[in-house]
């Protein structure tokens, strides 16, 4: 199917899909949920423990990068349910591997989040 829309009006449709399923998320996703509540009390830190821009920008990427992959893996989840609930190695492959990203975005955030604290203390 191809999208006929242009200009503002294909932005306007975006934003309105993107809201749609962002509200998805929120309803359906435990996980998402959590990673936004993080979210929303690490960015007033990030401004706090941040010495510049750059330090927070890292710092709050981190975030959100954990929130990003989350939806992702979501995505994932849903479309392989919507394929088959049944078990398939394949399916099975494809959700464990989007879980093992989620993982490794949690694991970079803490990471970057552990250096800066400890160098406050250094």
């Amino acid at each position: 199917m191809m999208n006929k829309k242009t200009g503002i009006a294909r932005i306007l449709a975006a934003t309105k899909y993107s809201y749609k399923g962002f509200r998805a998320a929120w309803k359906h996703e435990a996980a998402f949920r959590q990673e936004v509540l993080l979210l929303l009390v690490m960015a007033p830190l990030a401004f706090w423990l941040g010495d510049s821009f750059t330090e927070i920008a890292i710092l709050l990427g981190s975030v959100l990068i954990v929130v990003i992959v989350e939806l992702l893996n979501s995505a994932i989840e849903a479309l392989t349910d919507r394929v088959s609930t049944d078990f398939h190695k394949l399916s099975g492959r494809a959700k464990d591997m989007a879980s093992a990203a989620v993982f490794l975005s949690i694991l970079q955030m803490i990471m970057i989040w552990t250096v800066k604290v400890w160098l406050l203390f250094m």
